[in-house]
């Protein structure tokens, strides 16, 4: 490709290319022990809407051990300034989570509700297109520090509850991981099968939140295209 072509395909994008953020913590990175960056579903979802013929540039703008508080705080920077068209959204595990020594979350219910609200309602200021996404829950074995006799989907469950109502109330699409999760396996929360260890997704735990995200997504990028 000569630098005036390459110049040109920059400055002058195809008009039907749409430009997709996921942001989130390490759910939406997905890239750790058994998981390479062509396994997460940012990556399958590319691949998936590049296969139908949509000229989809997806970034993974998740970042490992992220609150909804700390997304606030680079969410110019990293996300707006980028002028994607749309911007799915994905927290719940580290602002529900009890760290030990500790009884209450890091983040209160409240906030982590006021937090996904704040952002929708500067994507939409910025005239970016919202999606908002519940969180997949723990394995029904999984515990944590500052609980050890009680299962964090107790307190990720609300947050899950929290984010489909404001999807609800703002008219956001909403992209349910939590409902999906919830049913696997003869019991429920049996995801042993889809996780690292018991709440990250492995390849296949990717394969199935693609499943989930992509009838959403296809619907949205009509309204943007």
């Amino acid at each position: 490709m000569s630098a005036i072509v390459l110049l040109a395909s920059l400055l002058f994008p195809p008009v039907d290319e749409v430009r997709i953020i996921f942001l989130g913590d390490s759910i939406t990175r997905g890239v750790r022990a058994g998981v390479k960056e062509n396994e997460t579903f940012a990556s399958l979802v590319q691949a998936a809407l590049r296969n139908e013929k949509v000229t989809a540039v997806v970034t993974n703008r998740g970042i490992g051990g992220e609150r909804t508080d700390q997304a606030i705080e680079r969410f110019g920077r990293d996300i707006v300034a980028a002028k994607p068209h749309v911007v799915c959204i994905m927290y719940g595990h580290n602002d529900s989570h009890v760290d030990r020594g500790q009884k209450k979350e890091r983040i209160t219910l409240e906030d982590y509700e006021k937090n996904l609200r704040q952002m929708v309602l500067l994507l939409r200021k910025a005239g970016i297109k919202p999606v908002l996404m519940t969180p997949p829950c723990y394995d029904r074995k999984a515990r944590q520090g500052g609980l050890p006799d009680e299962n964090p989907n107790v307190r990720l469950e609300k947050c899950a509850a929290a984010c489909s109502k404001l999807a609800k109330e703002l008219k956001v699409p909403l992209i349910d991981h939590w409902a999906r999760w919830r049913k696997q396996g003869e019991r429920t929360e049996d995801v042993t099968g889809w996780t690292t260890d018991g709440y990250h997704a492995n390849p296949r735990g990717h394969e199935v939140m693609t499943e989930v995200i992509l009838p959403v997504l296809r619907k949205v990028l009509k309204e943007v295209r």
